[in-house]
């Protein structure tokens, strides 16, 4: 029981930490992603959190900051298919730097990675789209593919990437194929799963790559010692407390829509009876604002667009299921309540 209340003190500071007043900002990302002015702060606090008050008593030193930077390794890449053996050794300079650097705020190295695996994460897609999906596979030939890399060495090239990723394809082609799947389908099912991881990896922002880096830290120290960014914290609380504050409707991504997929029972959504399941939503405006287009947009930002307190009013621009993306567009206006879970 002692144990347990000192993890979820742990958590609970980290959920602090993301929520502190002087460090909050409001900063536009640009398209190149870098740490925001007050990340280094955070940065700071945090390491001084975890360094003094950890249970575990272990210090942030050169041991600790070979730990985080393969948990962020990991965390990014973690079952080596997108890395190479280059790559690797590269980050090998930050190994004994990072926990003085987080001290210092310097979140230089954090970001840099990052880079670099979006590099190589482009260039994966781009084989994949136009490379490999479209190939004749032969499935007679005697060949086999650990879908487990763990223990696996990294690559050390483009080209041994290329076979590595000839056979990840491969492997999900003969899935779908034994499955009853015919060719055309094969193709298009794999074509659409890694539009989504592309769209998915498209939309980070540099504050997703800071909670990556702090949770690996956080994850250092204790597996169950994690930082909490203000979205996931707000995540946190919600499941904790089985309630939240909004119209009352499970929303899903839907290529670049937004769709309801469940009215709550008791909810603004299903007292008002004017949205209802598979309408899409394309905008979103607080009381008389003016309505935000919001095609195109992550999940998680529509949905902190759509929440808020009880008793504000939210305008939705919607397409009914009814009509389809091609019909019509309508605007509803509901006030939001406090939804039980």
């Amino acid at each position: 029981m002692m144990k347990f209340r000192k993890y979820l003190s742990l958590i609970i500071i980290a959920c602090v930490v993301s929520f502190v007043p002087a460090l909050a900002g409001n900063y536009n990302d640009s398209t190149k992603l870098a740490p925001k002015p007050h990340y280094g702060d955070e940065a700071k606090l945090v390491s001084q959190i975890l360094d003094t008050y950890h249970f575990k008593k272990i210090k942030l030193d050169d041991s600790l900051s070979s730990v985080i930077l393969d948990e962020y390794i990991t965390t990014l890449d973690n079952n080596k298919s997108y890395f190479l053996a280059s790559d690797i050794a590269s980050f090998e300079k930050y190994r004994k730097v990072l926990d003085d650097l987080t001290k210092a705020g310097d979140l230089t190295p954090a970001y840099e990675i990052y880079d670099v695996f979006k590099q190589r994460f482009e260039e994966r897609m781009a084989h994949v789209m136009n490379d490999l999906i479209n190939n004749d596979f032969d499935y007679t030939i005697d060949e086999s593919y650990n879908i487990d890399r763990s223990d696996s060495p990294w690559a050390s090239s483009k080209a041994a990437l290329d076979e590595l990723w000839r056979k990840v394809i491969k492997s999900q082609m003969l899935s779908l194929k034994l499955a009853g799947k015919e060719t055309a389908d094969r193709r298009d099912n794999i074509k659409k799963r890694y539009e989504r991881f592309e769209k998915a990896i498209s939309q980070y922002k540099s504050d997703d790559i800071f909670e990556l880096y702090m949770n690996a830290l956080a994850e250092s120290f204790d597996p169950h010692t994690n930082y909490f960014s203000p979205k996931t914290a707000d995540r946190f609380q919600q499941n904790m407390s089985l309630s939240l504050e909004g119209i009352g409707a499970r929303l899903q991504s839907d290529n670049d829509y937004t769709k309801v997929v469940q009215i709550l029972p008791g909810g603004p959504a299903e007292k008002s009876d004017l949205i209802h399941e598979n309408d899409r939503i394309i905008g979103v405006a607080q009381d008389e604002e003016e309505m935000v287009d919001v095609i195109g947009w992550r999940l998680d930002d529509v949905v902190q667009l759509i929440k808020g307190p009880k008793g504000t009013t939210v305008r939705l621009e919607i397409l009914p299921a009814e009509t389809g993306v091609n019909g019509p567009s309508e605007v509803i206006t509901l006030q939001r309540d406090k939804i039980k879970l």
